[in-house]
């Protein structure tokens, strides 16, 4: 940081307190993160002079959600990054954020056409016309409708906000500052790693600020979904396409709300068991899925196809994660809550030195309470807030994508609930579960994973001779080194034969004066 950009970070600091001072928000923050003792006086004793220099945001949001609006999109785009990092934040401070989705004022219809024609050139016009105002706008971008010339079809229009980039490159200068402040002067809040989260937002933006990459996301989801019965994503009109600006076909639906969809004759109960499905059937059978499934993101077609839009965050699981997840998964479900614990310490999620059967024992006490209640009175994110504090107590490490994986089941059962009060994840997700152990982990799919090694021994057969006479020389050199004696170490001489000749010498050249 320079220091011709330390007063302007001073002046955000001091503006985002009092902002925050000002619309409540502080005393949220202070109650959630469990401040008490000199660090609440002290940060009480800073910010409550100041409030009265702080904007005043929207009184109709939650007190968190009005002070972030207030600051501005960089600060809205942030507050929608941490609703999705429950484990920094809390469920108290996550269902504030939520506030946040789509709730900033459109920019003009001319200075989206001024964007469109400087990224695509002035020749987009024979691509699109009709351009039309604004439907939806966010932190980083609005969406407008279309005509595709070509074909006559209806086509979205996504447009980064003019001069976004530079904006976000400065507040994140400032989260740092700010974030570096707080790590400083209150110590207890380094467990929460202000820094660490500032970085993960700035990684989260920067991919944002490029639609191609959402463009391409878009594309391989909608690749990997093609055969899904019920289920449509819009085909991405790559001429329209650049780093500003992202062009995909238009999909009319149902927005997700209960009244609307009831009142197009769908079955809400049905239309509940398909969302939650088709989030874990992405998850686990391609390791690629939509990570922010929100009822914003989600129409109804007028056949019940479940339609989704907007790329922008999506989650990846290796096959391996996939698989110790399934397998967690069905554990409960079959309430064979040994392999469910086993299968944590093969994935290397809690130390092989703890007690596998106390582990067990702890994911009883979770799994147990689920089976035989009303199905409106099992909540996925206490489960998954109870399993993440018995894991921790084990000893298992932060691991993001799963974190991702969790959140985005929350939202996923929030969403079914307002559509059926008894829509419960873990019977939705039995059939889906089943299907990918008998696909993955059957006899088909060892003889499948047989079949993939003997070709991968094939491919490597020329080189295996050199690996082997590599390996052996290896390990001769390493039993050499064993077997031979290291050498003796120099003698050392003591420190206080030095300090005796230096106060001789001393005394010697005194007698010599």
């Amino acid at each position: 940081m320079s220091l011709l950009s330390a007063p302007s970070h001073l002046w955000r600091l001091f503006r985002t307190g009092a902002t925050f001072e000002r619309t409540g928000a502080m005393n949220e923050i202070i109650d959630a993160f469990g401040l008490t003792g000199w660090p609440r006086f002290v940060l009480r004793a800073v910010v409550w002079p100041i409030g009265r220099f702080g904007r005043e945001g929207d009184p109709s949001l939650p007190p968190l959600a009005r002070a972030i609006e207030a600051m501005g999109p960089a600060y809205v785009k942030f507050g929608q990054v941490l609703s999705t990092r429950r484990d920094i934040v809390g469920d108290e401070l996550v269902a504030q954020l939520r506030y946040l989705q789509d709730r900033l004022p459109p920019f003009p219809l001319e200075a989206a056409r001024a964007e469109i024609e400087r990224e695509l050139g002035a020749d987009v016009w024979d691509l699109i016309e009709d351009l039309e105002e604004p439907v939806a706008a966010a932190s980083i971008a609005q969406v407008h409708r279309a005509t595709w010339r070509a074909t006559g079809q209806k086509v979205a229009i996504k447009v980064l906000r003019p001069n976004i980039a530079s904006r976000f490159r400065r507040d994140v200068g400032a989260f740092h500052f700010i974030a570096g402040v707080i790590e400083r002067l209150v110590p207890m809040t380094r467990r929460l790693r202000p820094t660490a989260v500032v970085q993960h937002f700035e990684s989260v933006v920067e991919a944002e600020l490029d639609l191609r990459l959402e463009a391409a996301a878009a594309s391989e989801y909608r690749e990997n979904t093609s055969s899904d019965e019920g289920l449509r994503i819009p085909e991405i009109k790559w001429e329209g396409t650049g780093r500003r600006v992202m062009t995909m076909e238009w999909l009319d639906g149902t927005p997700m709300n209960p009244d609307d969809l009831r009142e197009a004759g769908h079955d809400l109960s049905e239309l509940a068991q398909h969302t939650l499905r088709t989030f874990l059937r992405h998850a686990l059978r391609d390791g690629y899925f939509h990570a922010d499934m929100h009822q914003g993101n989600l129409r109804v077609a007028d056949d019940g196809t479940l339609i989704l839009l907007d790329f922008g965050i999506m989650g990846r699981l290796d096959p391996m994660t996939a698989r110790h997840y399934a397998e967690i998964l069905y554990g409960f479900l079959t309430r064979n809550y040994r392999r469910a614990a086993e299968v944590h310490f093969e994935a290397g999620y809690v130390p092989a030195d703890r007690d596998v059967e106390a582990f067990a024992q702890a994911l009883r006490a979770i799994g147990e309470p689920i089976f035989g209640q009303d199905a409106s009175h099992i909540s996925m994110s206490r489960v998954l807030a109870y399993l993440l504090e018995t894991t921790e107590r084990f000893g298992m490490a932060t691991r993001t994508e799963l974190i991702l994986l969790q959140r985005t089941m929350v939202v996923v059962e929030g969403v079914a609930r307002t559509l059926d009060p008894k829509a419960n994840m873990f019977e939705a997700s039995r059939p889906v579960v089943e299907q990918y152990i008998r696909a993955r982990l059957g006899v088909s799919a060892e003889v499948s994973n047989l079949t993939e090694t003997v070709m991968i021994l094939r491919r490597l057969g020329p080189r295996l001779p050199g690996l082997a006479r590599e390996l052996v020389m290896q390990a001769e050199e390493a039993r050499i080194r064993r077997a031979t004696p290291p050498p003796p170490e120099p003698r050392r001489t003591p420190p206080v034969v030095w300090i005796a000749l230096g106060a001789g010498a001393g005394v010697l050249a005194a007698m010599m004066v």
